[in-house]
C-alpha cells in the first residue's frame, strides 16, 4: 500500500506544472493574491500545497499535524484572511481528486469492479480525513495564536492604564480612571508591587477620583493590594474617593482605613507633601 501511495505522489510531482495550473484555476481569488502572500508572509502556497498533498496521500500524520500548526501560526501572524485559506484548501482537495482519477485511469485496468470500488472508498475516506485533519489543526493553531496575541495586547493596554508616576525619589502617584474589573485589579496588583520594588517607592498616592464604582469583589481584592503595598514597606495614600463608591463601602461595611490613609483630593495631598 505504501508503494501505491508513493506512486501517486510521484505521479503528481511528475505533472507538477499541470497540477499547479489546475490548482490555480480552482482557486481564482487566491491565485490573484498568491504573489502578494509570498511577499508579505513569505508563504509559498504552491510549494505548501504539494507538501500537504504528500503528507495526506502518504499518511504522514505526524508531519501533517506539525505542518497544520505551522500554517496556522504563519497565517495568523501575517493577518491573512481565513476565507482565502478555505478556498485554497478546498481547491487542493478538488485538484488532488482530479489527479487521483487521472492516475487510476492509467493504472487500475487489471482490477475487478468490486476491488476498484473498495479501493476507491478506502482512498476517499483516507484523503478526506487527512485534509479535514489538516484544516482542524490549522484552525486550532490559528485561533490559539490570535487569542495569545489579543491577550498580550490587552495586558499591554492594561499596564499602560496603570501609570505610576514618580514625583520625587521616593514618592509616586497612581491616577486610576475608568472601570476596575477583576482582570484590571490583578494588573494593578502586579504593576504596583513590581514598581514599588523597582522604583524604591516609599509613598504611593492612589487617586481614585476617576473611578465611579467598583464591584464588591474588586473592593475586597483592592484591599489585598493595599495590604501588599504595606507589606513592602510602602505607605499607601488614597485620594478622591467618590460618594457613590463610599456609599457602597458603607453598605457592605468595608473600608481602606487599616491598609491606607485617605485624603480628600490629589491636589491637597500633593500640597501636603511638597
Amino acid at each position: 500500500m505504501e508503494q501505491y501511495e508513493k506512486k501517486i505522489t510521484d505521479f503528481i510531482i511528475m505533472h507538477r506544472e499541470d497540477f499547479q495550473n489546475k490548482l490555480l484555476s480552482e482557486a481564482v481569488e487566491v491565485a490573484a493574491k498568491i504573489n502578494d502572500i509570498l511577499r508579505s508572509g513569505n508563504i509559498d502556497l504552491l510549494k505548501n500545497a504539494e507538501k500537504l498533498v504528500t503528507y495526506v496521500v502518504e499518511r504522514k500524520e505526524t508531519e501533517l499535524t506539525s505542518f497544520a500548526q505551522q500554517e496556522g501560526v504563519a497565517w495568523a501572524e501575517h493577518s491573512l484572511t481565513l476565507t482565502l485559506k478555505l478556498e485554497w484548501v478546498h481547491a487542493i482537495r478538488r485538484t488532488l481528486w482530479h489527479y487521483l482519477f487521472e492516475y487510476d485511469q492509467l493504472n487500475t485496468h487489471g482490477l475487478s469492479i468490486s476491488d476498484y470500488r473498495e479501493s476507491f472508498f478506502q482512498m476517499e475516506k483516507r484523503i478526506n480525513d487527512g485534509i479535514d485533519k489538516f484544516l482542524n489543526g490549522f484552525f486550532i493553531s490559528y485561533s490559539a495564536y490570535k487569542d495569545e496575541l489579543i491577550n498580550a495586547q490587552r495586558k499591554m493596554v492594561e499596564h499602560l492604564s496603570v501609570p505610576i508616576i514618580p514625583i520625587s525619589p521616593h514618592i509616586a502617584v497612581l491616577p486610576l480612571i475608568g472601570v476596575i474589573d477583576v482582570y484590571r485589579v490583578h494588573t494593578i496588583e502586579e504593576k504596583v508591587l513590581t514598581d514599588i520594588s523597582d522604583l524604591k517607592i516609599r509613598t504611593l498616592i492612589m487617586d481614585l477620583s476617576g473611578i465611579t464604582d467598583m464591584d464588591i469583589n474588586v473592593i475586597h481584592h483592592f484591599q489585598r493590594v493595599l495590604s501588599g503595598v504595606s507589606l513592602m514597606g510602602c505607605e499607601a495614600v488614597i485620594t478622591g474617593l467618590r460618594a457613590e463608591l463610599v456609599r457602597k463601602m458603607i453598605h457592605f461595611d468595608v473600608s481602606f482605613d487599616d491598609q491606607a490613609s485617605t485624603k480628600g483630593t490629589l491636589q491637597q495631598t500633593l500640597a501636603e507633601y511638597f
